[in-house]
Formats: C-alpha cells, sequence, structure tokens
C-alpha cells in the first residue's frame, strides 16, 4: 500500500468515527428505563451478583437498611484473611508465594512435606519447551509486554499434546494450571529482556531458571541474575506476588476468565483473555498510571513537603492541566473498598523499611501525603459521593520502583502473579458451575427497511 492509499484509508476512518460517535451514543435514561445495570453494578455502587465462590472475598463496606455503610476492608483466600496468611509465613521467615498459590488451587495450606513437593513441582515446569524462547519471544519482540505475555499463553497450546481439557479428567487442567503457574513469570523475565535488548539497545541476558530459588527470588534473578538482589527485595517482592494472587471472582480479568471458561474453550484461550483484560489502565495497568503520576509531582512541585504545593497540583491533575492531562488521580479510590484496602496497608508497612535503606522514603512520603490529601480534592470538586481510600497500585508502583524495575513490567509481573487465582476460578466454573455465561442485552433500535443500493 502507497503512502496515498494510506492516507486515503485513513480519511475513510475519521469520517467512519464522526458517524460511530453518534451511533454509540445511549442515552443515560435507557438504562434505568430498562432496569440496565450499567457496568455490571446497582444504582447503590453496589457489583450485580453474577455467581458465588470458594475462593476470595473482597469486602469494604456492609449494607444496613438498604444503605451502603463503609467499613475497613478485608481480603480473604480461602476463607484465610490476607493479614494473617501474610503475617503466617513472613513471622516464620519463609517466602509465601508458592503455598499461596497452593491454597487457593487446592482449598487448603499445604502441610511442610506437600509445600515442598509442590515447590519442586513449579521448580520443574518452569522450563519453557524446546525453541520456545526464540520462537515465540525473540523472534516477534514487542513494545508490550503484557502482549507478548497474552500471545505467548495463547501460543503454548500449540506445544500441548493435549490442550482441550472440557469434558475431560480434572487432573488435566490441574496439570496445565500448574504450568501456566510456573512458566508465566519466566516469560515475563524473557520478553523484558528482548524488550530491553530490540528496543532499548541493551545487551540480550536470557538465563535459565534456577530450581533452588522460589518464585519471587528466580524472578529476580532472570531479571537481574543471580545474587545480584538481596534476600529483603526477595521478600518485598514475594509479598507483592502473594497479595496479587486472588483478588475474588467480580474483578474484571477473573471475571473475564470465567466468562470464557463458561464457554468450554481452553486454559490458554481463557488465561490469555483474562491477562488482555488486566493490560487495561481501569484495572491492573493503573499501577504504571501512577507511578507516572508520582514522577509528575515529584518534577513539577517544588516542595514535596507543602500540603498547599501538593494539594494545587492535584487540583491542576482533575482539572486536565497537569499530569497526564487525563483527569483522574491514580491509586485513589476502589470498586469496594471504602475506608481502606488491606492490599495497600501491607505493602505500605513492608516497604517502608527498604524504601529508607535505599533513599526512597521521601517519595513515600509524599505517597502518603497525596493519600491523605487526595480525598480532600475530590470531594471539593463533587467527584466523591463516599469514601475513598488509596489502594493496591498506589503502593504495588512503588514497590516495584525501590526494587529497580521499571515501569513496563510492573502489570506483566501482577499478571503472572494472578495466574494460580485465575486457575483456580477456571476450575471453579467449569467444574463447579457448568452453565455458559449468557447475559442478556436489551436492543433499543428501531426498525429501519432495507433499501436497495440504487437508492441511497
Amino acid at each position: 500500500m502507497n503512502n496515498g492509499e494510506r492516507l486515503s484509508v485513513s480519511s475513510f476512518a475519521k469520517e467512519r468515527a464522526e458517524e460511530i460517535k453518534n451511533l454509540v451514543h445511549i442515552d443515560r435514561r435507557m438504562y434505568e428505563k430498562y432496569e440496565v445495570r450499567r457496568g455490571l453494578r446497582n444504582p447503590d455502587g453496589t457489583g450485580v451478583v453474577a455467581g458465588v465462590t470458594y475462593l476470595g472475598n473482597v469486602s469494604g463496606y456492609y449494607l444496613q437498611d438498604g444503605e451502603r455503610i463503609p467499613s475497613e476492608g478485608r481480603l480473604t483466600y480461602r476463607g484465610i484473611d490476607i493479614r494473617d496468611l501474610c503475617d503466617g509465613f513472613l513471622s516464620e521467615g519463609r517466602s509465601g508465594y508458592e503455598e499461596t498459590s497452593y491454597l487457593l488451587m487446592f482449598g487448603r495450606l499445604p502441610n511442610e512435606k506437600e509445600l515442598a513437593e509442590f515447590k519442586a513441582i513449579l521448580a520443574e515446569y518452569r522450563e519453557l519447551p524446546d525453541n520456545f524462547a526464540e520462537d515465540m519471544i525473540l523472534k516477534a519482540p514487542s513494545p508490550s509486554l503484557m502482549n507478548k505475555l497474552a500471545r505467548s499463553v495463547l501460543a503454548l497450546y500449540a506445544y500441548d499434546d493435549a490442550p482441550e481439557t472440557f469434558g475431560g479428567p480434572l487432573e488435566n487442567e490441574i496439570e496445565k494450571s500448574l504450568y501456566l503457574t510456573a512458566r508465566a513469570p519466566v516469560i515475563v523475565a524473557h520478553s523484558f529482556a528482548a524488550k530491553q535488548h530490540y528496543y532499548n539497545g541493551a545487551n540480550l541476558h536470557i538465563r535459565r531458571s534456577l530450581p533452588e530459588l522460589d518464585s519471587a527470588e528466580n524472578l529476580l534473578a532472570l531479571i537481574y541474575g543471580k545474587d545480584k538482589y538481596t534476600p529483603e527485595e526477595a521478600t518485598l517482592l514475594d509479598l507483592c506476588m502473594v497479595v496479587s494472587a486472588e483478588h475474588g471472582g467480580g474483578n474484571n480479568s477473573t471475571f473475564a476468565c470465567r466468562v470464557l471458561s463458561s464457554s468450554g474453550t481452553d486454559i490458554y484461550s481463557a488465561v490469555s483473555g483474562a491477562i488482555g483484560s488486566l493490560k487495561g489502565p481501569r484495572h491492573g495497568g493503573a499501577n504504571e498510571r501512577v507511578v507516572e503520576m508520582l514522577s509528575y509531582i515529584e518534577n513539577e512541585v517544588s516542595d514535596w513537603t507543602d500540603d498547599d504545593e501538593v494539594r494545587n497540583y492535584l487540583v491542576k491533575i482533575l482539572n486536565r492541566e497537569a499530569g497526564a492531562r487525563d483527569g483522574i488521580i491514580y491509586g485513589i479510590g476502589h470498586a469496594v473498598y471504602t475506608l481502606s484496602d488491606p492490599r495497600a496497608i501491607i505493602l505500605r508497612e513492608k516497604a517502608r523499611d527498604l524504601a529508607q535503606a535505599k533513599g526512597f522514603e521521601k517519595n513515600l512520603d509524599l505517597i502518603e501525603r497525596v493519600v491523605r490529601l487526595a480525598p480532600e480534592v475530590l470531594t471539593a470538586n463533587g467527584k466523591l459521593n463516599r469514601p475513598y481510600c488509596a489502594n493496591f497500585d498506589m503502593y504495588s508502583g512503588f514497590v516495584y520502583r525501590i526494587l529497580g524495575l521499571p515501569s513496563d513490567i510492573y502489570t506483566p509481573i501482577f499478571a503472572a502473579s494472578r495466574v494460580p487465582g485465575w486457575c483456580a476460578h477456571r476450575i471453579e466454573e467449569l467444574w463447579g458451575s457448568g452453565k455458559i455465561m449468557r447475559p442478556a442485552y436489551r436492543a433499543i433500535s428501531s426498525k429501519v427497511p432495507y433499501t436497495p443500493l440504487d437508492k441511497r
């Protein structure tokens, strides 16, 4: 296609875009008329109940006499409070991601022997198929690590002798779930190395996984090299992976995984779809936006300790006069949590020591100031009608930053961490519900007669 043709196509698309803008506009009153829950949200902001699950429970309010009452946030994995889970393995000086994955997949915490066996299986399964890194990652590097992760997960279908599990024994699905849990972090690390080389001019380092390392340690070793990270850094990344592993069935990516799985499609398609969902800036991609927003504040606010200066800059962000100019203060507010996000609290507490050691204490103090001032700014601008707290994204991006990781790998690590949660939900959907999801949409277009071509 020559340049003239490209311009013609561009002009065509621009003209059609103007037509479609009018076509897709739906009067909000239509949603009220037909009692449609836009975004699957009830009028009071609560989510429409679309299923039941034994896996994760997310709570940030309770209903009293039909009124939504804010409360401290709680997150449980298979009934175990996330705080108790993290305090448990941290108090024993252990990593927690493997036992968390076991808990999500099999419904209970493993004993010492089972945990050792599970870790050994994951270590063995990290090995990618022969020539996979060369053919699927190095030969087609991508500027988007999330797209590369989704494509690579989908490509694993071709390396599986029996990729379809619908109607088959559950053990086949479990084995594939273990493979994906083990391999997703490896794919992220290799994809990152390829991007650094082909797009940023860095030397190419494709390292082998080390079976003696836990998941978080192995991921850091793949990125930086063995012994190029501290135990404190590995502990913090492991903690970040634990609190990322599951967040109930209603979040967008998990729901996407369950919707796809309900059709009976293969695990690679379902997990790839979930990755595509998590990429979005309204979902997992928000952690990158938080770090970007904070960098604007750090560079453009002269005194980070001055409440008035920071407050005024947040007002400019809301007014699209500063930052990314999209009018959003990232890292504040959540669909469920109101007074607090337990994941944010855990990361904030555990990150401070490492932040001090690595010279990021002032940056963390700035985050705390933004967290304190943002609700005031949002309320003054009429953006709030209920309590809003700092969410997971506010602190997860900061954790990745003090670990020395660039922003384009934040969401891919989040996605790799969520794989066991997605797989557990998929299993629950296929072997528990057993019914394809098929909600209804109300058609509101008027009847239009067909017009012959010569009369249009």
